[in-house]
């Protein structure tokens, strides 16, 4: 981006982190180290030569490195101390954001590959020794999804992987958006039936309980919604006094 032409601490970190995209990267980035294409599909309305020039300029600018992986991947991308120093700004700001300014989502928002993405991203705890297989079936978007837990953790299926279902998720695409960011209570769309889990037993509290593992800032949401609460409790009646 153009300099602000001035001598501020303010406008300098402005013209880091003041692209557009470019906070959404270091986001994607606090939950881990990230390979390219995994940085992507956490951004998936980003163009990928986009991404690769806001990369490049970040880590031009000490904030982020590759670092070689392991498993004989591609190297994948690491904050740098500096980076690392952006994860209560990232906090802040989306505390921030659920106070003020995270109100009823947009059709626009409403992505189902994405948000199935997340949350097998947040569910993905390790192998376990027994297959489970969870079709999700959004009412309103008409399409099925499947998520795959197995030895190799968590994964998103756009297409029938061609295994048995354990678990069928039934609800809106709305509903989920509204549960996975705590804006709504996984109980309650469970209670009134909105969300419905059925299957297994065993299976079906299994995904439960994964399901529960919300959005890193649904706490910051519930504590909003709590707060905009208790000052509406405070709030006197219309024409009353204090």
């Amino acid at each position: 981006m153009r300099p602000y032409d001035q001598y501020c601490p303010i406008a300098r970190a402005a013209e880091v982190l003041g692209d557009r995209w470019t906070l959404l990267i270091v986001r994607e980035l606090t939950l881990g180290p990230e390979g390219f294409n995994e940085i992507g599909r956490g951004l998936p309305r980003m163009s990928r030569g986009l991404l690769s020039q806001r990369l490049r300029h970040l880590e031009e600018l000490g904030v982020v490195e590759r670092s070689p992986r392991g498993d004989g991947k591609a190297s994948a991308y690491v904050l740098t101390p500096a980076g690392e120093e952006l994860r209560g700004l990232i906090q802040g700001l989306g505390e921030w954001g659920a106070r003020w300014a995270f109100g009823e989502p947009r059709e626009a928002e409403l992505d189902a590959p994405l948000l199935l993405w997340k949350i097998c991203r947040r569910i993905d705890d390790g192998p376990r020794a027994e297959r489970t297989v969870v079709r999700i079936d959004f009412r309103d978007d008409r399409s099925w999804y499947w998520v795959v837990l197995d030895a190799n953790g968590a994964s998103l299926c756009l297409k029938n992987p061609g295994f048995e279902v354990d678990v069928e998720l039934r609800t809106d695409l709305r509903t989920l958006f509204e549960v996975w960011h705590g804006r709504r209570d996984l109980a309650d769309a469970l209670g009134d039936r909105t969300l419905r889990l059925e299957g297994q037993r065993g299976r079906v509290q299994l995904f439960r309980n994964l399901l529960a593992r919300l959005s890193p800032m649904a706490h910051a949401v519930r504590a909003a919604q709590e707060g905009a609460g208790a000052r509406a409790r405070e709030l006197p009646a219309d024409g009353a006094t204090r």
